[in-house]
């Protein structure tokens, strides 16, 4: 339609839309295939459930629902932040009830952590399409870095908004249960006969996130390894498609069964279906962002959001009316980054860190806000036994001050840093 309103010669249209549906996909849908098959055997294995018990072994008792918090926050960094709530769902309701805590702020500091990761850090599918729109995708470390500081402004926030329900109870206690609803193949802790130990239920995903760091100091302008072999290695080993891939294998020792092969087709079958509505999507964003740069719309809006003013907030704002308005968050995130690619110089953000601010920026309004026309919403609400109305008021508005808050600290760091 763009390309008809504003009559790019017809001979160019399919070219400029495969180019720009492969160009993003060439590199960055590999990476979003590994990192969803990863938090896939997270899930299988009990890997998941293994690094929350270790969160809160590690954080203690003194402060459950900061712990929820975190621990809602490590847990959605390989897994979707729906199966990550109801994965630890169990977890949630006996902590709660050994601690003598209320149900729903528990409730609302886990889906709150879950949320923070699942929109500012990679390897979840969002941040990183979000970043390959932005030309990151060589860069993720630095988007992983900033992304863990914006991360905490943002559970800080959730977690001090879930304990103003902390004398609050469930108001739909006679719903039918809804450990019935389980998606199929969903486990709880009392399902797994035996779970990896600790160090190899991180391995997966800690091991890739420090290559990817490693790799991004080590280009660095300043050289900080030099020009050796070491800082070869390191940014070989670092690039994300190599790191991810690192992490694939290793999470292939958390399958612990006699028809093992059998068990590794199956989950990279099944990452391969989780993957492929994110991979349509990110490609349809490269798609549009290529769409915008041949036409005169970008160049139009770029002069009138310019001379707006809005900076930082620009990004930000067209994110949150597209979740606000269909209720996904990748979504929103992809598509407002193809979006705002064309516009990056206009608004004052075409320099490396300001892309990756403006990731977050994006990630901030993709969060804005969590309501009906949102699965993470009726997840949360159906299994934390909370009415429309009690969801509402904990969890949306949860997720409307985590990305205020977020976009707050984002421009603030601009001052600073831009």
């Amino acid at each position: 339609m763009v390309a008809l309103f504003y009559q790019v010669p017809l001979n160019t249209v399919a070219k400029t839309i495969s180019d720009g549906f492969g160009g993003i996909l060439g590199y960055i849908g590999l990476v979003i295939v590994f990192g969803t098959i990863i938090g896939l055997i997270l899930e299988k294995t009990g890997a998941a459930i293994v690094m929350a018990e270790s969160v809160i072994k590690v954080l203690g008792p003194r402060f459950p629902t900061l712990t929820m918090s975190i621990v809602g926050a490590v847990v959605s960094i390989p897994v979707f932040c729906d199966s990550g709530y109801i994965i630890l769902n169990s977890l949630k309701e006996s902590l709660a009830e050994r601690l003598d805590v209320s149900s729903v702020a528990m409730s609302i500091a886990l889906a709150t952590g879950l949320y923070a990761t699942h929109t500012f850090v990679p390897p979840t599918p969002g941040p990183i399409a979000a970043a390959g729109n932005l030309g990151l995708e060589s860069n993720l470390g630095l988007v992983i870095m900033v992304g863990v500081v914006v991360t905490a402004v943002a559970v800080l926030a959730g977690w001090w908004w879930s304990n103003r329900f902390l004398n609050a109870t469930p108001d739909n206690i006679n719903a039918a249960d809804a450990l019935a609803a389980m998606p199929e193949g969903m486990k709880t802790r009392d399902d797994y006969s035996h779970l990896p130990s600790t160090t190899m239920a991180f391995l997966p995903i800690i091991v890739p996130i420090i290559l990817i760091c490693l790799s991004s100091v080590a280009n660095f302008p300043s050289a900080p390894f030099g020009s050796s072999m070491v800082a070869e290695i390191l940014i070989f080993i670092g690039n994300p498609l190599t790191a991810l891939l690192i992490g694939l294998f290793l999470s292939f020792f958390l399958i612990k069964s006699s028809q093992k092969t059998q068990e590794i087709s199956n989950s990279i079958s099944q990452g391969l279906v989780v993957a492929a509505p994110i991979l349509l999507i990110t490609g349809a964003g490269g798609a549009f962002g290529a769409m915008l740069k041949v036409t005169p719309i970008g160049d139009y809006l770029g002069s009138t959001l310019s001379a707006l003013g809005l900076g930082i907030f620009m990004p930000f704002i067209v994110s949150a009316a597209l979740k606000t308005a269909q209720g996904s968050t990748t979504v929103a995130l992809v598509t407002t980054s193809a979006m705002v690619a064309p516009l990056l110089s206009q608004i004052g953000l075409d320099s490396e860190l300001g892309r990756v601010f403006c990731v977050m920026a994006i990630g901030a309004g993709a969060m804005t806000i969590s309501h009906a026309n949102d699965s993470f919403f009726w997840i949360v609400s159906q299994f934390s036994r909370m009415s429309v109305a009690q969801a509402y008021k904990a969890h949306s508005m949860a997720t409307g001050i985590q990305g205020v808050t977020s976009i707050v600290f984002i421009w603030l760091l601009t001052l600073v840093f831009i």
